[in-house]
């Protein structure tokens, strides 16, 4: 079977709701600098993304609730990042098998960097270079078909894989709903643009620091806000609810 089918196989058993391939030459520089030249020597990653369960999503508020933000954690971070990692490593190794070297990347938060707060590769990014979503003002991937609302991880490869897509254009507009629901005031509302540092859109010790007060408050450090409050997600849980109301027909 051709690399890419095997690939897509994998992806569909194990249901994954996204999957692209990316090349990543546009952000080399941006790798090297945040996870160095060991990362950054792949030329294109696989991109899987995981939409997240709406019911819970859309349970979200401030002050927090403990009930919805246990449920949060367990079914939109833990269980989520625990099979995208096991189909990253299901891809990975099929790549391997196939004489190509493959490295897969943990979904957030387990591959952290402490101190810099992040990760070794950004998902995300992957995501976007594979056609798959933009980056919102968020600094998260927002996707047409369910907003910000998955969750994404990647296997960088040497794999020749033809890419999926090119980068999408941002459709927030002049929308700042993510950037005025924030408890931590963490995003500056500027639009991304690939040049720029991360800094310059996203203060991730305030967003740090607020986690840390839920941690201290509710016992997890959930928020999830600008995941739940954006427009393009709330849309799509729209959507999902009008489908599931719609009457079945039956032959």
């Amino acid at each position: 079977m051709e690399l890419r089918n095997e690939i897509k196989a994998i992806a569909d058993t194990e249901g994954i709701d996204f999957l692209g391939v990316a090349k990543l030459s546009p952000a080399h520089d941006a790798i090297v600098a945040q996870g160095g030249t060991d990362i950054a020597r792949f030329p294109r990653a696989v991109s899987i993304g995981k939409t997240l369960i709406h019911t819970i999503v859309d349970g979200l508020s401030v002050p927090a609730n403990a009930r919805v933000a246990q449920l949060y954690r367990y079914y939109c971070y833990d269980l989520v990042n625990d099979l995208l990692d096991k189909v990253a490593l299901r891809i990975s190794s099929v790549i391997q098998a196939q004489g190509f070297a493959a490295l897969p990347v943990p979904a957030a938060p387990r591959a952290v960097d402490a101190e810099r707060l992040c990760g070794v590769f950004s998902s995300k990014m992957a995501a976007h270079l594979a056609g798959l979503g933009w980056i919102g003002k968020s600094c998260l991937l927002v996707t047409p078909e369910a907003g910000p609302r998955a969750r994404w991880a990647s296997v960088l490869t040497d794999a020749p894989i033809s890419p999926t897509g090119e980068p999408m254009a941002p459709r927030c507009g002049d929308c700042q709903v993510c950037v005025k629901a924030c408890p931590a005031g963490a995003f500056t509302g500027r639009p991304f643009h690939p040049e720029e540092e991360r800094e310059v859109r996203f203060y991730a010790s305030d967003c740090d620091e607020h986690l840390r007060a839920m941690k201290a408050e509710i016992g997890l450090r959930v928020c999830g806000m600008c995941v739940k409050v954006c427009p393009h997600g709330k849309r799509a849980s729209q959507n999902n609810a009008i489908q599931a109301d719609a009457p079945v027909s039956r032959r």
